[in-house]
C-alpha cells in the first residue's frame, strides 16, 4: 500500500477492493459526527451511527485499513492479552465486569456484521488456540482457563496430545481453545465494514488527513489540506498511528512492531495436518509467535519485530524458516511469498483507554494487540454515546486523560532490537 510491499503484504494482495472514495475537497456538507480514522473502531462507529440516524463522515489520512486494521494476524479474539482477573482488578468493580462482558461478546458482533452485510473476508469461526510453551506456559494457560470457565466462557483446556492434534506439532505442553473466537482476512474485513458504512449512507473520504480543528462553540470545524467539514461531534479512531491534532493518543502508547510472513499455499496433505480445524494460534513465549492458514492454504507465521529491509528483514526471515522447521519439519525448505509488519499500541496497564479530548470529542485507543473484536465493539459503544443512547458513565471503560509513559523511545527500541537480537541468536525466548 502506498508503494510499500512490507506494509500490508498478503492481505493487500488477497483482499477485495475498498469502496471508491474521494479526498475531501472544498466545503463538505455538515454532519452530526466526524469520525477520524477508517479502521475497525472508526468504521464500526460510522456504521452504527448511520443505523442510529446520524449524519456521519469518515476522514482517513491514507486508505481504508492503512493502520493496524490492515496489517494484523487476523485473530478475532475475545477479551484482552491479560487474564480476566487482571482486567477486573485493573478496571475496577464497575468497569471491569462491563469490559469483560463487552469484549467477551465482541467476536459474536464481528461475525454478525459479516453475515448481515455479506462481508467477503475469509471468515472462519472455529476458535483460537493459545499454545503453552513448557511448564510455565502451561500454568499460564491453566490460570486463564479456570478464570474464563468461572465466567461461563466456552473454553477448553487441551493436554499435550490434544494440542498436538489441533496444531499439527508436538512443541507445546498444552493449550487453551476459545470457541468464541476465529479468524478473518483483516484488511478484507476493514474494507467490508467500509462498504457497509458507505452503503448505510456514511460519507467516506480517504487521503484526507486532518491538519487542524477549531471549536466554533456550536460545532467543530475540521480542516484537511484541500477541504473542511463541520461536525457536532468528533470521534478520533486512529490509535497507534495517530498524528496531528490528537497526537497525545500515540504518545501514551508504547509501540511494539509485529511482522507476518506467508508461505506458498500448502499441499492438501499438509493442510490436513497443520491446523486441520482452521483455528488461529499463538504461544506463550516472551517473544511470541503466531500462526494461521489463509483461505488459499498459505501458512501465515508472525512474531515481534520490524521488517525495515536489509539485515533486519533477513534476520527475521531466517529465524522464521528455522522456527517453522522446528514446529513443522515436514514443510521442508520454506519460501516466504509475502512479508509485512505494523505497530501494536501498548498501554501501561494493558487496557484500552477512553478519553474525552475536548468538548464533544472522544476517543478509544490502546488495544494492546487485540483490535479486531474490541475495536468493532468499542466503536459501536462510541456511536451509542454520540447518539445519546448512553452516557460516558455507562461505557465499559472509565474516562481518563492521556498519559505519557516514561522512557517511551527507549522502551520501543528495546522491543524492536530485543526481538531482533533474540531472532538473530536463534533462541526461542
Amino acid at each position: 500500500m502506498k508503494g510499500d510491499v512490507h506494509s500490508h503484504g498478503l492481505w493487500e494482495a488477497s483482499a477485495p477492493p475498498a469502496p471508491a472514495t474521494p479526498a475531501l475537497e472544498g466545503e463538505a456538507p455538515a454532519v452530526d459526527a466526524a469520525v477520524v480514522g477508517a479502521g475497525y473502531t472508526g468504521l464500526s462507529a460510522a456504521l452504527h451511527l448511520r443505523e442510529g440516524g446520524a449524519r456521519v463522515a469518515v476522514l482517513e489520512a491514507q486508505d481504508v485499513g492503512f493502520g493496524g486494521s490492515g496489517r494484523n494476524v487476523g485473530l478475532v479474539n475475545a477479551g484482552l492479552w491479560i487474564t480476566p482477573q487482571t482486567v477486573l482488578q485493573t478496571a475496577g468493580p464497575v468497569h471491569g465486569p462491563r469490559l469483560l462482558q463487552c469484549l467477551g461478546e465482541a467476536p459474536s458482533l464481528v461475525y454478525t456484521l459479516i453475515d448481515q452485510h455479506g462481508i467477503d473476508c475469509q471468515a472462519q469461526r472455529h476458535g483460537t488456540l493459545h499454545c503453552a510453551v513448557g511448564r510455565q506456559g502451561l500454568r499460564n494457560i491453566e490460570t486463564r482457563w479456570r478464570q474464563w470457565k468461572d465466567l461461563g466462557a466456552p473454553v477448553e483446556l487441551l493436554d499435550a496430545r490434544a494440542i498436538a492434534l489441533a496444531t499439527g506439532c508436538a512443541a507445546y505442553a498444552g493449550g487453551l481453545r476459545d470457541l468464541r473466537a476465529g479468524t478473518v482476512q483483516p484488511l478484507a474485513y476493514a474494507r467490508g465494514l467500509a462498504h457497509a458504512a458507505v452503503g448505510a449512507g456514511a460519507h467516506l473520504y480517504t487521503n484526507s488527513r486532518v491538519t487542524g480543528v477549531q471549536d466554533r462553540q456550536t460545532h467543530w470545524r475540521l480542516q484537511t489540506a484541500q477541504g473542511r467539514i463541520d461536525a457536532k461531534w468528533i470521534i478520533v479512531a486512529t490509535d497507534a498511528y495517530t498524528d496531528g491534532p490528537w497526537s497525545a493518543l500515540q504518545r501514551e502508547q508504547i509501540r511494539l512492531p509485529y511482522f507476518n510472513m506467508a508461505t506458498a499455499p500448502l499441499s492438501e496433505r499438509l493442510r490436513a495436518r497443520i491446523l486441520p480445524n482452521g483455528e488461529g494460534a499463538w504461544d506463550t513465549r516472551q517473544v511470541l509467535s503466531s500462526f494461521r492458514l489463509d483461505q488459499a492454504g498459505r501458512l501465515v507465521f508472525g512474531s515481534v519485530g520490524a521488517l525495515r529491509g536489509g539485515a533486519s528483514h533477513r534476520i527475521h526471515a531466517d529465524w522464521g524458516r528455522r522456527a517453522l522447521a522446528r514446529l513443522f519439519p515436514e514443510l521442508g525448505h520454506v519460501t516466504f511469498e509475502y512479508a509485512w509488519y505494523g505497530q501494536i499500541g501498548m498501554t501501561t496497564n494493558a487496557l484500552p483507554r477512553f478519553h474525552t479530548l475536548a468538548r464533544n470529542t472522544v476517543a478509544i485507543a490502546g488495544y494492546n494487540g487485540r483490535g479486531i473484536a474490541p475495536g468493532t465493539a468499542l466503536g459501536r459503544e462510541l456511536a451509542r454515546l454520540v447518539l445519546g443512547q448512553i452516557d460516558a458513565s455507562d461505557l465499559p471503560l472509565p474516562t481518563t486523560t492521556p498519559d505519557h509513559p516514561p522512557f517511551k523511545p527507549a522502551r520501543e527500541a528495546f522491543y524492536e532490537y530485543g526481538a531482533l537480537a533474540a531472532h538473530a541468536g536463534g533462541g526461542w525466548v
